[in-house]
């Protein structure tokens, strides 16, 4: 099994887990004299048998993660936690842009009211923000070709 096979599968057990669980709770309270729509029972036995599933995966894909090399310096799981830190920062720079750029009507004060002015140079900012888009997507198609030819350890 290829290891984008593997996050496939756990996507879809915790998509399947979080439907379980929604299912369950609709089923452990009724009106008096009702009877419930699906056996809680059941449902609680398909969770536990999708959170053992799940687990394995996990650890599957962790483990080929930290073993798989990204580039002959770092392994695949540094390189998620690279990408996922430069995506926290461009979107902390995304809404600095954002403030940066409010119109004074936002507000609901008239021009003469109040007068804002801008502490940041926003074309710097976007270019900083350009620059950390480029750099996740680069990282992010590499990390998803190497999960297509990783085999799952």
């Amino acid at each position: 099994m290829k290891l984008a096979e593997a996050l496939i599968e756990r996507a879809e057990l915790k998509k399947r887990n979080g439907r379980l669980l929604s299912r369950i709770k609709a089923n452990v309270l009724v009106q008096e004299g009702d009877e419930p729509a699906e056996d809680y029972a059941e449902m609680i036995a398909e969770y536990e048998d999708n959170m053992e599933r799940l687990l394995e995966l996990t650890q599957r894909v962790n483990k080929t993660n930290s073993k798989t090399p990204f580039d002959g310096s770092i392994s695949i799981a540094e390189a998620i936690a690279l990408r996922d830190s430069v995506k926290a920062k461009s979107l902390m720079y995304r809404e600095i842009h954002e403030q940066s750029t409010i119109t004074q009507f936002k507000y609901g004060y008239s021009k003469n009211e109040v007068k804002f002015v801008r502490c940041i140079n926003v074309k710097e900012l976007q270019n900083t923000i350009d620059r950390l888009s480029k750099e996740y997507r680069e990282i992010d198609t590499k990390i998803q070709g190497l999960n297509w030819t990783a085999e799952l350890l």
